[in-house]
């Protein structure tokens, strides 16, 4: 039940808040926008005309051009939850953005994080 409030959160809401996260550590709204295209296939324009849609959070992923398949090669914890055993595919996908944003905040290098090989 609690998954299908964040899926009925709007992406316009949600989204700003991951670049703010990412902001406060240093980082651009360009690298956050570079990891989301990475991982779901969408473009920078795309993404910025869908913030100001009525998409939800959980329709962007259901919608996404193209998911990366290296997103599954992304391990780790982020708010305390291990990405690689969440069960609910489309929470998975959520917490893979979620993992990527966490790491730019963190510093770590922006094509470390695109570069999962």
């Amino acid at each position: 039940m609690e998954n299908e409030k964040v899926f009925a959160m709007s992406f316009g809401k949600v989204y700003p808040l991951l670049i703010a996260k990412a902001e406060r550590k240093g980082r651009t709204r360009q690298e956050v926008f570079r990891v989301t295209t990475w991982l779901t296939g969408y473009t920078g324009e795309e993404i910025t005309s869908l913030m100001t849609s009525e998409i939800t959070y959980g329709d962007f992923f259901r919608k996404a051009p193209c998911l990366n398949p290296d997103r599954r090669k992304i391990k780790g914890s982020v708010c305390g939850v291990k990405v690689e055993t969440v069960r609910d595919p489309l929470m998975q996908e959520i917490r893979y953005l979620d993992k990527l944003v966490d790491e730019l905040a963190k510093g770590k290098d922006l094509e470390k994080i695109l570069n999962r090989g």
